[in-house]
């Protein structure tokens, strides 16, 4: 007896399934992972890239540097190239955003998600509204980024782990497109030319150091590679005049020989409903206006009511 009811036990145990956020990585990504001589609770930094519908995720290693670990197809995302302004206008945020562990839900209805924080506080400042603006899943968006639920699991989880490694807080930072100089040219009359040079200087200051700058936020813009104290962040008001930031000077990253594996970009297949064929630049934001309504002298309108001037 004692035996068989040891084995109805293993049974009902067998038949118990972890909760997607509970999942443990798969041994494909823990072999990956090691072969790119990285640990699974290192530290994350997430890209995203709107036109080319991509998220990676870098991992830091021994040496304070970041390595590309996958990039993943995101299944879906909506609105247009350029930020989000307002609630409703069901656009996807672009800018510099910071994840909490409280900003995780594992309860998402999307499967699982991450809160995105939008607006920070560079969006308060230009008041921009909105909320719940997330990465997750279920490949379906009304202003999110959203994949599939097999691949939000897996990012999830490395983010989980980072915050298990003592990671209070991982950067994602979401651009319009890959910020080549060719691309900023063939972008150069949209009306956001001048805040997409701003994320530029972001994007290649990793480039050129794989470490994530420090940004700060004041007089209503983003402010890359800053050095300042604890005390004098605390102060850092964003709508007020910058102060006088120190600017450390970048070091240059420098891979050593034979790390052709942990240099190396593994992309993730699967499914982009958004191309960039199919995205409209010049075309009015779905939720935000009638196409009547749209127009330079509408924008300016528009921005006016921000208390801001029109960007040039």
């Amino acid at each position: 007896m004692a035996a068989a009811a040891m084995s109805s036990l293993l049974i009902s145990c067998a038949k118990i399934e972890l909760a997607p956020h509970l999942r443990p990585l798969t041994n494909d990504t823990m072999m990956l992972l090691g072969k790119k001589g990285m640990h699974a609770q290192a530290p994350i930094f997430i890209r995203i890239y709107k036109e080319e519908s991509e998220l990676e995720v870098w991992k830091l290693r021994d040496d304070g540097r970041y390595y590309h670990f996958k990039t993943y197809p995101i299944c879906t995302w909506s609105g247009g190239l350029g930020p989000k302004l307002r609630e409703g206008d069901r656009q996807a945020p672009e800018g510099f955003y910071t994840i909490t562990r409280e900003q995780m839900n594992p309860d998402s209805q999307f499967h699982l998600a991450f809160n995105l924080g939008f607006p920070n506080a560079y969006d308060k400042a230009l008041r921009r509204t909105g909320d719940a603006l997330m990465v997750h899943g279920r490949c379906s968006s009304a202003g999110c980024y959203a994949m599939t639920d097999a691949l939000i699991e897996e990012i999830y989880a490395l983010a989980r782990e980072a915050f298990v490694g003592g990671q209070d807080s991982f950067q994602v930072h979401a651009y319009p497109f890959r910020m080549t100089d060719a691309n900023m040219a063939r972008h150069a009359k949209s009306e956001w030319h001048a805040f997409w040079r701003t994320l530029k200087e972001g994007h290649d200051y990793f480039e050129l150091t794989r470490q994530v700058p420090t940004i700060a936020i004041c007089n209503r813009r983003y402010v890359v590679n800053v050095g300042m104290s604890a005390a004098d962040a605390v102060k850092l008001n964003a709508e007020a005049a910058c102060p006088a930031f120190h600017r450390p000077q970048p070091t240059p990253f420098s891979p050593k020989p034979g790390e052709q594996i942990a240099q190396s970009h593994v992309i993730v297949p699967g499914v982009k409903k958004r191309t960039a064929a199919s995205i409209e630049t010049d075309a009015p934001r779905s939720g935000l206006t009638k196409a009547a309504e749209t127009g330079p002298a509408w924008w300016n309108r528009m921005l006016s009511s921000f208390g801001r001037p029109s960007p040039k």
